[in-house]
């Protein structure tokens, strides 16, 4: 028996099973009580990222849109966030609050709270009430299929079956789905199986909200992030940011784990001193690398919240089957695609919604080519394109920077619109 049906006939035991069903039955029961009495506040929003992780992503960018406008002078907001992630993020504003993620007080915001802003998956107890809103806004453009949509069964964690119910239960649970585009609304519309899933999911195609800062960032801002990491004026960063394996799950925890196919000495021999790489691991991955040795030459980037801040300050991604490339684009910069396991991937794991030979970025499978296109690009070799301009028009039609007000102009309309007037 290999480790994968170790780790499910553990899970599936019946003593694992009878106490997993007894902790749930009781958060839920806790839940539900605390439903019947706290008053729903409408003037209440709750916001959360990644599982409390970060402050970051479209959460983030209507939260401070909301602060930024007059109208919301009279709300309150709560932030959840891991204790880890509290102590990064002093909230700006006083009238907002922390809770703990998943913790009694992070539970009876989720009863109170009129709606609700993540970018991730709900928790299983929650069950929205009348009068509560769940937006759902996701995380990014997904190349590699999501949820319902995924049909090889090579997850180390959980079977096709298990996310497959997941997401039909979890969905029940979204009022307002956000979308940057029309592939984005097909493409999630699919992996939810909104249609199959007989639940009324309004989906609002205004932008991604998180987009915003990539069109209205200033060059003081972006001198201020390279300061922060230590990064020296006049040199080239290169932002490396793959995404996890859904086969690879660390030794001692319930989660997954990365094989890093970066030999980042030979690289920096390669580029020479006038290059500086950040690493910017999948939040999932929870392995942990020693980058004292490279003295500031690579930097870990898995402990920066906003990785908006690494676009910015970076010449050049190189990423592989993640979402990043597609918001990275409204920079106009140079995208290299290291797919060194394409086919395993792709056959075996997840499979892709794109034909991968119209995306307008070089793939490249080994680091001696990766490394050759990277001199290429950054010096003289990158085009911007009509395949480039043609990929923006598909992918990111509504990312101008206004993306967060129009999303908030639909959520919390003003009385003239709500009247029907102008």
């Amino acid at each position: 028996m290999g480790w994968k049906d170790k780790l499910r006939a553990h899970r599936e035991s019946a003593p694992v099973r009878l106490l997993y069903a007894a902790y749930s039955r009781g958060v839920r029961l806790l839940y539900r009580t605390e439903r019947l009495t706290v008053p729903l506040e409408e003037k209440l929003v709750l916001f959360e990222a990644f599982q409390g992780r970060q402050y970051t992503c479209s959460p983030k960018a209507l939260y401070e849109q909301m602060l930024a406008e007059e109208r919301f002078a009279d709300y309150r907001f709560l932030w959840a966030f891991t204790e880890q992630a509290e102590q990064r993020n002093p909230m700006p504003d006083e009238r907002t609050g922390v809770v703990r993620y998943n913790s009694r007080a992070y539970k009876l915001a989720c009863a109170r709270a009129g709606t609700i802003i993540t970018n991730s998956m709900p928790l299983g107890f929650f069950q929205p009430r009348r009068g509560q809103r769940l937006v759902e806004t996701w995380h990014g453009t997904p190349l590699k299929r999501l949820g319902c949509d995924i049909e090889v069964d090579s997850n180390a964690v959980n079977t096709a079956e298990e996310i497959h119910a997941r997401y039909h239960e979890r969905v029940k649970k979204i009022s307002v789905l956000l979308s940057p585009s029309d592939f984005y609304t097909e493409k999630l519309t699919s992996a939810f199986d909104l249609k199959g899933a007989g639940h009324n999911v309004r989906i609002v195609q205004e932008g991604y909200p998180r987009n915003d800062f990539l069109t209205r960032y200033t060059a003081g801002q972006a001198a201020e992030i390279r300061e922060k990491l230590g990064i020296p004026a006049g040199k080239k960063v290169i932002l490396y940011a793959p995404t996890f394996r859904d086969d690879e799950k660390l030794e001692k925890a319930y989660s997954y784990g990365f094989t890093l196919q970066m030999d980042f000495d030979h690289l920096l021999e390669t580029l020479g001193e006038d290059y500086v790489v950040l690493f910017r691991p999948h939040y999932f991955v929870a392995s942990q690398f020693d980058f004292a040795r490279y003295a500031g030459r690579v930097i870990n980037a898995a402990e920066v919240d906003d990785v908006n801040w690494l676009y910015v300050i970076s010449d050049l991604l190189i990423t592989d089957y993640s979402s990043v490339f597609f918001d990275y684009a409204i920079l106009r910069r140079p995208i290299l695609l290291y797919m060194y396991d394409l086919e395993r991937y792709q056959n075996q794991l997840r499979d892709f919604y794109i034909d991968l030979g119209e995306l307008p970025f070089p793939i490249v499978r080994t680091q001696e080519a990766l490394e050759r296109e990277i001199l290429h690009q950054l010096n003289g070799g990158f085009v911007y394109d009509e395949a480039y301009r043609r990929f923006h028009q598909t992918y990111t039609p509504r990312d101008d920077g206004q993306a967060s007000r129009r999303v908030l102009e639909v959520l919390f309309p003003t009385k003239a619109k709500e009247d029907g007037g102008a």
